[in-house]
């Protein structure tokens, strides 16, 4: 997992801690001793072996298999503070509680879109889980223009099970505040609140601008009705608990198959306006998609339809199955003819202006994403950035005035064409 996908580039080590794993063998008796009941053959296998494969900016990740990798699970261990850059970034713990305690609320809501949890030890703040190896990330997937079918379809599912359970027409009132406190993350949520909502839109020291857009950045700096309106949804961020939000649904944190779905690393879940996942998820769709308006020119108009019909499929899958669920609410007040409607309506108007944050702070923030990174020729890149950055003004300007998805795809439609 990374802070919101990347960090300062530093080679500062982090000092060791008593309960870190000492070595491989600590790492295998460690996840042997936990998925004996869940994985026997795990368990029980002869000989494992370990690697390192988190990309180390925060967490520790280890991949524990056989030789033949026929059996294997993944450890994750969390460090109390960011582990690229040591003691001088400090990170509560309670965050990998957090994540163990969101993947299993999931895997209740939707267990075939999420890695199987088998244990987290709260002393070792450590997570053993399914290993997902035979997905890829969704970025390389995007990149390299992989047909997924169902991926809208999960995705709504997955949006739409998560947010409705955790949210006040589901839960009664006490379950409801005791676990909006069990989930106050605070730490997770001020590296979001600083690199979603203040460092894009203004000079900060942590961005990362394309010298090509400066201009472009130095205009958007100094719009204070865009301003007005981040600020805005920065508050509802900060003050509405309506739902157990993933808090980091972009598209490096989910894996695929042409066939399968599945969503990772919730160590920033917490308990915010539902609207922040859907924007989230949806602005990575469109973040590739201004990506291949810039990549082999107009051959790629093809996968640019399927990426907009998976933000259309996931709305309205999302909707569909949401207003299923409102109906049979426990509170007689929200299971009144219209109030899913009107929760839809705020949820789409949030999701378009969180959208917009999104794809502003991917594209002159710290957070760059692969898609548009891996664009080799200079000015195509620009194009693609400034075309991300331009569609995301306009969305969180219109976020009211976009009244349903027909209105919000001919939106995104113009700006890519």
């Amino acid at each position: 997992m990374t802070v919101q996908d990347t960090l300062v580039d530093t080679s500062a080590p982090a000092t060791s801690i008593a309960y870190q794993f000492r070595d491989d063998a600590d790492v295998i008796a460690f996840a042997r001793l936990h998925v004996a009941d869940q994985y026997p053959a795990f368990a029980q296998a002869a000989a494992l072996q370990v690697e390192e494969i988190g990309d180390g900016n925060i967490n520790y990740v280890y991949r524990v298999c056989t030789p033949d990798r026929l059996a294997s699970v993944i450890v994750k261990q969390g460090l109390p503070w960011v582990r690229i850059i040591g003691e001088s970034w400090p990170l509560s713990l309670v965050r990998v509680r957090i994540e163990a305690e969101t993947l299993a609320f999931e895997a209740e809501c939707a267990a075939d879109l999420v890695p199987a949890l088998y244990h987290f030890d709260d002393a070792r703040s450590a997570i053993v889980m399914e290993d997902i190896g035979d997905h890829r990330n969704l970025r390389h997937a995007f990149i390299e223009k992989a047909a997924l079918p169902f991926l809208g379809e999960h995705m709504g599912r997955f949006l739409a099970t998560t947010l409705y359970r955790s949210s006040d027409l589901a839960l009664d009132a006490h379950n409801k505040k005791a676990r909006v406190a069990r989930f106050i993350n605070p730490d997770q949520c001020k590296i979001t609140e600083d690199l979603f909502f203040l460092d894009p839109f203004c000079d900060h020291e942590r961005n990362s601008i394309n010298p090509a857009l400066r201009s472009d950045a130095e205009a958007l700096w100094s719009d204070q009705q865009l301003k007005v309106e981040v600020a805005e949804l920065k508050l509802r961020f900060l003050s509405t608990p309506e739902a157990l939000l993933h808090g980091d649904l972009h598209a490096g944190s989910i894996f695929v198959r042409e066939d399968s779905t599945k969503i990772i690393d919730p160590e920033f879940a917490f308990f915010g306006p539902a609207g922040f996942d859907i924007g989230s998820w949806m602005a990575g769709l469109w973040l590739a998609a201004c990506a291949h308006t810039e990549l082999e020119a107009g051959a790629n108009k093809g996968y640019i339809e399927q990426l907009c019909a998976h933000a259309v499929t996931s709305w309205e899958a999302f909707a569909t199955q949401y207003q299923a669920q409102a109906v049979t609410s426990i509170d007689a007040s929200f299971a009144v003819a219209g109030v899913a409607e009107r929760c839809l309506q705020r949820m789409l108007s949030d999701a378009i202006g969180y959208a917009g944050c999104e794809l502003v702070r991917r594209t002159l923030g710290l957070a760059h994403v692969l898609e548009l990174e891996s664009i080799s020729e200079e000015g195509a890149r620009a194009k693609a950035e400034r075309r991300a950055l331009a569609l995301g003004r306009e969305l969180i300007l219109q976020r009211h005035a976009l009244s349903d998805m027909v209105a919000l795809d001919a939106t995104i439609r113009r700006h890519l064409s």
